[in-house]
This record gives structure tokens, C-alpha cells and sequence, in this order.
């Protein structure tokens, strides 16, 4: 064991982190120059065309430092904010973190953010600049900035450059010098964390697991602590970028992947300890609590017929990601469908996108929403997640919303942009910082549902790209929020309703209106697209019906002859109005997505 090293490397999205990880892969040897290929620990498609890293992965490597081999379990994280229970996973199975910070553009809201879950978890930092062969890098400024903001000694911060591989072998030695060696006892019952798990097509459900104490052995028979499940081990492996490296046991401090032969996806939990079935521990690796989702909207499929397909597609997806919820729900205007969970937009995007190209379903995604607490007038309080839910206005006392606490690092010249799109956002400032003469750090409370339609966007847009942005659920407050409906030839569409601020209301229902009446196609009769909150209509615009000359047969002759032709025109008209359906396209769901924030 003391020759093992567990170590996370944590970021803000863009500074180097997956190549960094492609650089010390190679400094190991694990793969050759043949076969080192761009973000190796990246696999999937979404990744590398993004260039984001979604799925935290785990490498094992070995490198010699002073005669002795040092076995290096290396675990990538994501940087994204909707990804950071990524990391949480990630580092509860680490001793070590290197915390990547990029020359050129400093300290980020993310890095803070992971940088707390570290210490958090007690872990050992060290610092590394990276991209220190850009002309733009300034690493002694940096190395303030973090020693500022972050409070860590950066008088030995790594200098490295990921790119062209300058500082990688110092940077192996620190790792080996600096990251304790994992403690347990190796004699002690077996005790394993699941901090990962995924399905493969030919192995079924795989567990990606951290051993505590005792060891795991193949043909072992095992227990899972939370459901009391139990499992023989039918194959034991080490994670590897290219061939996964078959073993018979996994020791007390390593890291490896269980086979147990499960076919339903659901039984693996991550968070769970895995123990020795005869002999069991006394308790579970810590208190592990699973991902809780902020975002809900309803996936749908478009050919309805598909809907089981998207059951198992989720069922599947699942298992490759701990942190998504999902449960049936009805439409009257899209069928069946899955209220899901999300931990936020990105992550609502990615999911979508996967459910698209790897299981070849075709999707349409309502407008997402956070979970309202509705105290009721008879006393009784009811969670609602989806504004179809909610129960009647004359029945409501108040409503609460959940806060997150915001933190934005933006350069001072683009201050003024920010205020104003908080304030516009119902933001209440708590603290203001100036990290140095170009940079300041904002901290506000923030109504989680003014961010989870297009705050990113909106912000990157307003500084240019250079503001950088993270969050953390705080509090439930109470809000003056009301249903907006959205009726289409007087019917209620429940995919198209949305909870918006009462002073904001009239401007969105108009703002919504006035764009479906550019995306409903016209009928044989006029279609009334109506904005109302309640029975109260708020905002109305008008589709033409579709002309059709009725008196071009009639010429010369008398009036009331073409007045009589067009009387009975528009009796027919007023019937078809009367039994006519409205079938609407995809585009009226998706411009919900774009307007309903109201930017």
C-alpha cells in the first residue's frame, strides 16, 4: 500500500485538465506514441466534439522514481458546474488533487468550487499552473491570484505545460513525494466504495470501486450494504486507457472494476459498499448522499409508439450516470412521456443528445423547471415539479422557490453588465471582492428558476466569454409566482405551461404568443393563441385562416348573390372553428425553451 497513489486532478472547464491527464498517461508509458490519441479519457463522442469532459474516468499507471514502482490511480474529473457531483465522487476516493489553474486566464468560479469539495474531503492540493508556454501567461499573477482567493501556498506551484509536455516528470515526482499513501487494513472484512458504475452490452452492469479495507477477490461471494443484495465476483479488472488489465484480486487502496454479472441496471447504486457476504463490515464507507437533481421537464418521444424504447434507453443511461431521475408522466397534447431530472441545463442538453444518437430516438424536451414548495390554504404543503401540477389558484397560500448562492468572476469592465443581469434576474447581492485591479468576484442569491433556461448563454454573451459562473442550492424563499397557461384555439397546452414572476408575466405571455403565431401553421379557420393566468386572459394573438375565393365563379351580375356565397363561407367557418384541431410542430416546444426565460 505504500507504494500507491490516489490522486484527482480538478479545474475549471478548459484549462488543460484532459490533456494534462493524455500527458502523464504518456509520461508512464501506459500507451504508446502509435496509439496516444487526443483526450484519451474522453470516450465519448459528445466529449471530444465538445471539448468537455462529461464522465469521470480512472487510469492506472506505473512509474519509477528512485528504483521503486509506484502503482498511480489517476482519476479525470469534469469542470463543468452541472457536472460537479462528478467530483465529489471522484475525490471521496482520492487521497491527492491537482488543482489545475491555466497561466493566462487565472482562477475561475469552478475552480473554487472543487477546490471546497477537496478540503472537504481532507485532501492533499498541490497547485499546477498550466499552459505556461502561451505568450499571454502570466504564472506569477496567478500564483497570487490563488494564494488571494483560494488561500493555499503557491511558493512551490508546479510551472507545467500539458501541450508540449514541459514540468511532467517534476510534476510525477510531487505526485509521488506529496499525496500520502491510502491507509486500511488489508486483514480487516472486505469494504469497497461504488464510486462509479456503467453497463456494458456483454458484462452487464460494471461497478467502478475504491477498496477500504480487506480485499476483493474473484469468485468471492459479496454483499451490497444499502439493499442487502448479494453477488459473486465473476471477473476483476484495473482500469486501463486501452485494455482493461484482468486481475484475481483488488487490495486494500486500489482501484479497480467488479464484475458481478448483473443484468438490471438498477441494482448497483453509487454510494453503496460492496462487503464480503459471510463476514460483512460493521458499517459503510461514510455517508455517501446520491446526486439530487435541480432541473425537471418532460421527454417525449415523437413517434409514440417508442415510448418503451425510451424507457429502456433511460433505464440504461441511468446506470452510465447516477445523477438522472426519471418517472412516467402523461400529456394531453404529446402522449406519453418521462419527467426527468437533470442537475442542470448542460447536463439536460447531453442527456437529450445521447438518448438522440445512441439509441436512435427522436425527442422533444418541455420547458425545464425546479421543484416549487406550494403551501396550501387548508394548512397541507405539496412539492411540485411540474407546472401542469399545480393545484388551483383560489387554493394557494403562498409558493416557494429554491436560491442558490451564485458566484461570478468577471474582469472589472464588464461589472456594470453583470449587476444589471442579476438585478434583472431577481438577484440580491451579498458580497462584492476585488481579487485584484482587473478582476472581481460577485456573490449573489439567486432564484434557481431565472437560471436554468439561458443564464449561461446570456452571461458568457454579455462579458464576452470571459465571465465564469458557479452555484450551490442554499435555501427554499417565498416568491410572488403565478402559472402562466398557454391556450391554443381555447385549449390549455399543459407541455407549453411555465411559473414565472408575477411582475414579469404579462411580458412573457406576450413575448410567447407573439412567437407561436409565427410557428403555427394556418388553418381553414382563425386559431386563437392566448397567454392567461388562471381563467384571466393576459395576451392574444391571431392566426389568419387560410382564403379561399368563394364568389371567383360569380361575374357581373348581382351583389347580394357573392354576399350571400360569403355569408355562407363564414358559417362554415364558424363550424369548423367549433370542431377543428390544431396540430402543433416541434418548434412551439422548443420556443418555450428560448423565450420563457425572458431574455
Amino acid at each position: 500500500m505504500k507504494n500507491i497513489r490516489n490522486f484527482s486532478i480538478i479545474a475549471h472547464i478548459d484549462h488543460g485538465k484532459s490533456t494534462l491527464a493524455d500527458r502523464l498517461i504518456q509520461e508512464c508509458g501506459a500507451v504508446t506514441d502509435r496509439e496516444l490519441s487526443k483526450q484519451m479519457m474522453d470516450t465519448m463522442d459528445i466529449e471530444q466534439e465538445r471539448g468537455i469532459t462529461i464522465k469521470a474516468q480512472s487510469v492506472r499507471l506505473n512509474y519509477e522514481k528512485d528504483g521503486h514502482i509506484y502503482t498511480l490511480n489517476l482519476i479525470d474529473t469534469p469542470g463543468h458546474v452541472d457536472f460537479s457531483y462528478e467530483v465529489s465522487k471522484s475525490l471521496s476516493s482520492s487521497e491527492g488533487a491537482l488543482l489545475v489553474v491555466d497561466a493566462s486566464q487565472g482562477v475561475e468560479a469552478q475552480t473554487i468550487a472543487n477546490v471546497y469539495i477537496a478540503l472537504d474531503n481532507d485532501l492533499e492540493i498541490i497547485p499546477v499552473l498550466n499552459k505556461i508556454d502561451l505568450p499571454s501567461a502570466e504564472p506569477d499573477r496567478v500564483a497570487e491570484e490563488v494564494e488571494g482567493t483560494i488561500g493555499l501556498d503557491c511558493t512551490d506551484a508546479l510551472q507545467v505545460s500539458a501541450k508540449s509536455g514541459i514540468g511532467i516528470r517534476e510534476l510525477l515526482d510531487t505526485i509521488v513525494d506529496r499525496v500520502p499513501a491510502p491507509e486500511g487494513n488489508p486483514e480487516a472484512p472486505t469494504k469497497a466504495l461504488i464510486y462509479d458504475s456503467w453497463f456494458d452490452n456483454y458484462l452487464g452492469a460494471l461497478a467502478l470501486v475504491r477498496v477500504f479495507d480487506g480485499e476483493i477477490k474473484k469468485g468471492q461471494l459479496v454483499k451490497l450494504m444499502s439493499s442487502g443484495e448479494q453477488h459473486q465476483v465473476l471477473n476483476l479488472m484495473y482500469p486501463h486507457p486501452k485494455q482493461k488489465i484482468e486481475t484475481k484480486s483488488i487490495q486494500a487502496g486500489e482501484i479497480g472494476i467488479v464484475v458481478l454479472g448483473v443484468k438490471t441496471v438498477s441494482t448497483i447504486h453509487v454510494g453503496d459498499t460492496i462487503t464480503d457476504a459471510k463476514t460483512p463490515a460493521k458499517e459503510p464507507v461514510g455517508d455517501f448522499q446520491p446526486a439530487k437533481p435541480f432541473v425537471f421537464a418532460g421527454l417525449y418521444p415523437i413517434e409514440t409508439d417508442r415510448f418503451e424504447d425510451l424507457r429502456e434507453a433511460l433505464e440504461k443511461l441511468k446506470l452510465n450516470d447516477s445523477s438522472l431521475s426519471y418517472e412516467p408522466e402523461t400529456s394531453i397534447a404529446l402522449g406519453f412521456g418521462f419527467r426527468t431530472g437533470f442537475l442542470g441545463m448542460l447536463h439536460m442538453e447531453v442527456v437529450k443528445e445521447r438518448l438522440e444518437r445512441e439509441f436512435g430516438l427522436e425527442l422533444i424536451a418541455t420547458a425545464p423547471s425546479v421543484v416549487y414548495k406550494v403551501n396550501l390554504t387548508d394548512g397541507s404543503k405539496v412539492e411540485i415539479q411540474n407546472p401542469s401540477e399545480f393545484p388551483p389558484i383560489q387554493t394557494i397560500e403562498t409558493i416557494e422557490e429554491p436560491y442558490v448562492r451564485a458566484t461570478v468572476l468577471t474582469p472589472t469592465e464588464f461589472l456594470g453588465n453583470i449587476i444589471t443581469l442579476m438585478t434583472n434576474r431577481r438577484g440580491v447581492q451579498e458580497k462584492m471582492d476585488y481579487i485584484n485591479e482587473e478582476r472581481v468576484m460577485l456573490q449573489y442569491a439567486l432564484p434557481m428558476n431565472e437560471i436554468v433556461m439561458d443564464f449561461y448563454d446570456v452571461l458568457k454573451s454579455s462579458t464576452k466569454g470571459y465571465a465564469s459562473f458557479d452555484y450551490e442550492p442554499i435555501e427554499y424563499r417565498e416568491g410572488d409566482l403565478v402559472k402562466l397557461d398557454i391556450r391554443v384555439a381555447g385549449d390549455v397546452v399543459d407541455a407549453l405551461s411555465l411559473i414565472v414572476p408575477k411582475a414579469h408575466a404579462q411580458s412573457r405571455g406576450r413575448a410567447l404568443v407573439k412567437h407561436m403565431r409565427e410557428i403555427v401553421p394556418r388553418q381553414l379557420f382563425e386559431v386563437a393563441i392566448q397567454a392567461s393566468l388562471g381563467n384571466t386572459v393576459i395576451a392574444r394573438e391571431t392566426v389568419k385562416s387560410m382564403g379561399k375565393n368563394v364568389t371567383a365563379k360569380c361575374y357581373g351580375g348581382d351583389i347580394t348573390r357573392k354576399r350571400k356565397l360569403l355569408e355562407k363561407q363564414k358559417e362554415g367557418k364558424k363550424r369548423m372553428k367549433a370542431i377543428g384541431k390544431v396540430e402543433l410542430p416541434q418548434e412551439a416546444f422548443l420556443s418555450v425553451l428560448k423565450i420563457g426565460s425572458g431574455s
